[in-house]
């Protein structure tokens, strides 16, 4: 009952973080204006005075408090993690404490790093990319919520992809597999890279070489990282801590 009230503490600070940081920016600098932030790579791309469109009746007040909500989870995320942390290391060996604060945060970053360069360097050459493509009779003006649709999608892709060095030295470290095979594997992951863009990216092959080019380079820093790790063996004050715990 006791790690129950504690997790439901932990739920409550880090909800209550990300509903207080949406009010903040609800009222500044406004869902409008964070929309129009998050549109800036799709209109650059439009021709001059074309906008985007909302079909639905409420939509032009739902998508840009859904982004404003998803920036406040984004921006409340460290909090987020911290509750995380709080709440399961009273139960972690001092080896697993020393592994998992570098962890949380260097995934955290690299989540950030990957939306960041999504936004600004994936949609300007993507959109700039369809745009060219479109006959000189047709006005491209996107739906909003279709937009917001492919954005998340794409933000999320690109920030699971930036946490592949993670994964590596979490394969690394907790030994189930080593370097070397993962080295030796590289062809299967090259081929798993583009296969996994072609799925989750839109069907033109610039975005799909901007997803899987990164993959594959990540996939090569983190087996530099993971050489500089040494698989994890059980030491005798891990062992002293088991027999305190029995």
């Amino acid at each position: 009952m006791s790690h129950l009230i504690e997790l439901r503490l932990r739920l409550m600070w880090a909800v209550g973080s990300v509903v207080a940081v949406f009010v903040v920016l609800f009222i500044y600098p406004g869902a409008s204006v964070i929309y129009d932030v998050l549109a800036q790579p799709m209109l650059a791309s439009l021709p001059q005075g074309t906008r985007m469109i909302a079909t639905g009746v409420i939509t032009p007040f739902m998508v840009p408090v859904k982004v404003t909500m998803m920036a406040a989870f984004i921006v409340a995320l460290p909090i987020v993690l911290y509750q995380a942390w709080a709440f399961v290391a009273p139960g972690l060996y001092k080896h697993e404490k020393q592994l998992a604060m570098p962890l949380i945060v260097s995934s955290t970053l690299l989540f950030i790093a990957g939306m960041a360069f999504c936004y600004f360097f994936v949609f300007k050459t993507v959109f700039h990319f369809i745009a060219s493509f479109a006959p000189q009779s047709i006005t491209p003006a996107p739906d909003i919520e279709a937009y917001l649709s492919f954005v998340m999608t794409m933000f999320l892709a690109f920030g699971i992809t930036f946490e592949v060095p993670v994964v590596v030295v979490l394969l690394v470290r907790t030994g189930l597999v080593t370097v070397e095979k993962l080295a030796a594997s590289r062809g299967y992951v090259i081929v798993g890279a583009f296969v996994i863009a072609a799925v989750v990216t839109p069907p033109d092959v610039v975005s799909q070489f901007m997803l899987a080019v990164p993959l594959c380079l990540l996939f090569e820093v983190g087996l530099i990282f993971g050489r500089m790790i040494k698989p994890r063996s059980r030491s005798d004050a891990d062992a002293a801590e088991i027999a305190k715990r029995d």
